[in-house]
């Protein structure tokens, strides 16, 4: 996948669209990430515990990783990749070619 954990994310589709977040988890088997903040769903919880509180609890749910861009230098931009000279894969914005991290 061309996201990963801790990237500046804009979300181009959906309930969310226009919105800008950090992806905190990667879902690549299912092509998702999950992007804190957006996409909440509420959900109903039991305490498990005595001293655990229950409720109604804000989730984040999965984004599709087609519906969102990376976000760089406050730019979204598509991602790419290039191989170096010394044979490591580096992840570069398309429209610039300029190595991304």
């Amino acid at each position: 996948m061309k996201i990963r954990k801790g990237d500046t994310v804009l979300v181009i589709a959906g309930k969310d669209k226009g919105k800008e977040g950090t992806v905190d988890r990667v879902l690549p088997k299912e092509n998702k990430v999950v992007v804190s903040g957006l996409n909440t769903a509420v959900r109903h919880q039991r305490p498990r515990r005595a001293n655990e509180q229950g409720g109604r609890i804000d989730k984040d749910m999965p984004i599709d990783a087609s519906n969102v861009m990376l976000v760089h230098k406050g730019k979204p931009v598509r991602v790419g990749y290039k191989v170096e000279a010394d044979g490591s894969k580096v992840r570069i914005a398309r429209p610039s070619g300029e190595v991304i991290k």
